[in-house]
């Protein structure tokens, strides 16, 4: 049988590359035709109704049912104007991808004809049923039905001409079935509980939003070479393979010159992307060979979230054209850097201010250092819940490798920033303070300039690092979702700035003034909190014995994270601000191990069936072959010239019969660790067992197949080795 990895690089080295030909004109020329914008929406939407979706985006006030049917009308007409025939709710169920239901716009008429049609309540509200996505025991059978209810703040748009409807998606009795729910009711949350704590400085504030920035890490390789490598095609990983003998030590293909055929594939998935409104800006190389990196402007972050949603489909859908396909996974490949999807956060007015931006007088930057205080008060009550919201069994393999941020969640302000935390954490109430030309309180702290480029390093080795005027939360996986990071991180803040202001207002009424009742607020958090922040190096030895004393969770595995999810404090988190019920804590919580246990109980199918079926046929007939050259060597030389000829053949021999042995003894074990994991009851204890008992496995039968990998004739050897999935284009 020919060897199916030489056929895929033959492919692989025959092709060329796939040109794609821009539209001609500037990318403002098709940005967002896509989707149903304001452009689009005040050219066909009625006066009225697109008065009221405006204020339904800016302010969350409710769609008027009435107005319903004008809208679908509306939506109806755009769509079809841009070839659409069907339309869909368009939704995050607890999967973590995107869900859909395709229905046509026809409806039959009488006579054998039909027409097009489009309701209001089709538009707001629709059954799907999608009873087999998970429900973490919220859904019985018997009990199925599910409802998905538009979601106006972010925006419909057109994909293979398909009308879809971003919607939520809950269930009969309405609980939360997916990640936009809990989502949206986090922003809300940090909306009202900001606004009522930047009044304190600007009473023209009325509204606070979240923003997101993402950057999204992938690696890219052939599709035949993909296609040849079955742990990958399975796993989206390759459980096995001995390391290149170059790969990323130089740093060459960091930031260097794209390559043809990865330039073509990424033009073409931007080009979609902008008709869809998604406003990416950056490319790269990053790190590794065969990985990148796209980045798009700051957006408000549910529309942020949705797009990167769509932007992972779009890609995934593209690279089919150029033979290639993208890998989501954070760690495709061992011993080289993995992918991350570093969220860049902040907090914006309808002001134009950004509140982790340092002002310019006294007032501006005591709201600053207000907001800085209470989001790393946040992060040391919420360390575990932070950890827990970016666990996974493919972040697992990630973090704290030297590319990406530690299991510790640490934050990382800078020194300029903590020498000035540090002097409000040590300075003395003197009786004056100048905000706005008025002398209240003197803290003699010094003017915090509106840039802090030059004081504030990026420490690429903290999981929330300040950057100047935002928080980078880079511990988020390249393949996750960013809702879960996203929703944590705004309920955390709002439940803390809530709590800020009730200490404050209580200072107030005991007629202490505002701003000595702020500042002493802040400066008992100070001291709190400290213990979150850290200014070294997180890879460090030193860092892991340090955050031991310090207290701080260091929480390896996705199942210890997990548990976050159903602590006491968390389900008074949750339900005190009306995010999540303990029920719905509960489900996520199940069917994050559930997913956790069928990751890995797939990784161990493929580990098996690879060292089996594959690794060691080849590697006994390759040292069948060896044996067979040994025995001729034998019947034509003298016994002495012999001994001396074939002692490192014969050492070979035994070298590749040791690792067969082991291989096998290993799978064995691992198999009847597989066998009694999967009687376990709960998949608490599934997952438990999966990684305390079968997981340990995979490096050592890892440890063997590699060696194997270069003892076998490599004309034999039958998987795509690291040398060509990363380098060959």
């Amino acid at each position: 049988m020919e060897n199916i990895r030489f056929k895929a690089l033959e492919a692989t080295l025959n092709r060329k590359p796939a040109v794609f030909k821009l539209p001609s004109g500037k990318i403002s020329d098709y940005f967002g035709e896509q989707t149903f914008s304001n452009v689009s929406m005040q050219e066909f939407l009625p006066g009225d109704a697109y008065r009221q979706v405006l204020r339904s985006i800016k302010k969350g006030e409710k769609l008027d049912r009435s107005m319903a049917d004008q809208i679908a009308a509306s939506l109806k007409a755009w769509a079809m104007s841009k070839g659409a025939t069907h339309y869909t709710h368009w939704f995050h169920p607890l999967t973590g991808a995107t869900a859909e239901k395709h229905d046509a716009f026809i409806n039959p008429m009488e006579g054998g004809g039909a027409i097009e049609n489009f309701q209001g309540g089709q538009l707001i509200q629709q059954e799907p049923d999608a009873s087999s996505f998970p429900s973490g025991g919220i859904r019985n059978t018997f009990e199925a039905r599910g409802y998905t209810a538009w979601d106006p703040t972010s925006p419909a748009f057109i994909m293979d001409n398909t009308l879809c409807i971003p919607t939520v998606f809950v269930s009969y009795t309405g609980e939360a079935l997916d990640y936009k729910t809990p989502l949206l009711s986090a922003i809300e949350a940090v909306d009202l509980a900001a606004t009522a704590v930047c009044r304190y400085f600007d009473k023209d504030i009325t509204r606070v939003y979240p923003t997101l920035g993402w950057e999204q890490e992938y690696f890219l390789v052939d599709t035949a070479l993909y296609m040849a490598r079955p742990d990958l095609l399975l796993t989206g990983r390759t459980v096995f393979g001995h390391a290149s003998a170059k790969d990323q030590q130089l740093s060459d293909h960091y930031f260097g010159s794209i390559a043809q055929r990865a330039l073509e594939f990424m033009k073409e998935f931007e080009y979609e992307s902008h008709r869809l409104g998604i406003p990416l800006k950056t490319r790269h190389n990053e790190v590794a060979p065969n990985q990148f990196e796209c980045a798009p402007v700051y957006e408000e972050t549910n529309l942020a979230v949705d797009h990167n949603q769509l932007l992972m489909h779009i890609m995934q859908k593209v690279a089919k054209n150029h033979d290639l396909t993208v890998l989501l996974h954070e760690k495709p490949y061992a011993r080289v850097n993995g992918s991350g999807k570093h969220n860049n956060w902040s907090l914006a007015t309808d002001t134009g201010i950004n509140l982790f931006s340092p002002g310019k007088d006294a007032k501006s930057n005591l709201r600053f250092i207000t907001l800085l205080v209470n989001i790393l008060m946040a992060v040391n009550k919420h360390a575990d819940l932070l950890r827990a919201s970016i666990a996974s069994a493919g972040n697992d393999l990630r973090l704290g490798a030297n590319e990406a941020p530690p299991a510790i969640i640490s934050a990382f302000i800078g020194s300029y920033l903590s020498g000035v935390l540090d002097k409000i954490e040590k300075s003395k109430v003197n009786g004056k303070f100048a905000t706005g030309g008025q002398s209240e309180m003197n803290l003699n702290i010094p003017k915090i300039p509106e840039i802090l480029a030059d004081n504030t390093d990026r420490n690429r080795t903290s999981p929330f690092a300040f950057t100047g005027n935002k928080f980078e939360f880079r511990a988020v996986g390249s393949a996750d979702t960013c809702s879960n990071a996203m929703m944590t991180l705004n309920l955390i803040m709002a439940d803390q700035l809530n709590e800020f202001k009730k200490e404050v207002d209580a200072l107030i009424k005991k007629k202490i003034r505002r701003t000595e009742a702020i500042y002493q607020v802040i400066k008992k958090y100070i001291k709190v909190s400290k213990k979150i922040r850290f200014e070294g190096n997180s890879y460090s030895q030193e860092w892991i014995d340090e955050a031991e004393q310090r207290g701080l969770s260091n929480l390896h595995s996705t199942p210890e994270a997990l548990k976050a999810y159903i602590s006491p404090s968390t389900v008074k988190l949750f339900e005190h601000n009306g995010i999540l019920t303990r029920r719905e804590l509960e489900a996520r919580y199940d069917i994050k191990l559930e997913n956790y246990v069928k990751k890995i109980q797939i990784e161990s199918r493929v580990i098996g069936d690879l060292a089996q079926n594959h690794i060691i046929p080849i590697a006994v007939k390759y040292q069948n072959t060896l044996i067979e050259n040994a025995k001729g060597l034998s019947d034509v030389l003298d016994s002495k010239t012999y001994v001396k000829l074939s002692r490192n053949q014969i050492q070979t021999i035994k070298e590749i019969s040791e690792h067969i042995s082991e291989v096998k003894t290993n799978v064995d074990a691992m198999l009847e660790e597989r066998k009694k994991a999967n009687r376990l009851d709960s998949f608490k204890d599934a997952a438990a067992a999966y990684n305390q008992n079968v997981m340990p496995y995979f490096d050592i039968i890892r440890r063997h197949v590699d060696k194997l990998e270069l003892l076998v004739d490599d004309e034999v050897w039958p998987l795509p080795k690291y040398r060509e999935l990363l380098f060959i284009r």
